[in-house]
């Protein structure tokens, strides 16, 4: 990883070896590929946000955008689309069987990355990861700069 005062780039790098990582072993593993914004909103729905819009808003993407992801997800099986309980017009998104199916396999990649982490780094920079995001970081803040 290149080496940088700003934390936001070893934080990039860091999720895109994630995240190239378990993409690969899941096509290593059978699974058809899944495109990157495809891959995020996986992982949106699999951390409990499942209605579209909020999906587009946590990724800073149209609306459109997300709904077409979220079809072409549909259209291969990893995704349903149900009637939100709190509101009929809306619908929201479930894991299909397939999906379910795909999670369970990420999920055991996903832990065997971590170990694998653990011997590349060390547990203690893993243990010390786990804290650092783990911890309540609070609101994002605005801050102001001088000109």
């Amino acid at each position: 990883m290149q080496s940088t005062n700003y934390l936001i780039a070893p934080l990039l790098e860091g999720f895109e070896w994630f995240d190239d990582a378990l993409q690969r072993s899941l096509q290593a593993a059978g699974w058809e590929p899944v495109t990157r914004a495809e891959s995020m909103v996986i992982l949106h729905v699999l951390v409990g946000t499942r209605r579209p819009a909020d999906i587009a808003r946590a990724l800073r993407l149209s609306r459109q955008a997300v709904h077409t992801t979220i079809g072409s997800l549909v259209k291969a099986g990893f995704f349903a689309l149900e009637p939100d309980p709190e509101d009929g017009r809306i619908k929201i998104v479930t894991l299909a069987e397939r999906g379910a199916q795909m999670h369970e396999d990420a999920n055991a990649i996903v832990e065997q990355l971590g170990v694998r982490l653990e011997q590349r780094i060390g547990k203690r920079r893993v243990r010390a990861l786990h804290s650092a995001f783990e911890a309540e970081w609070g609101e994002p803040p605005v801050v102001t700069i001088k000109r």
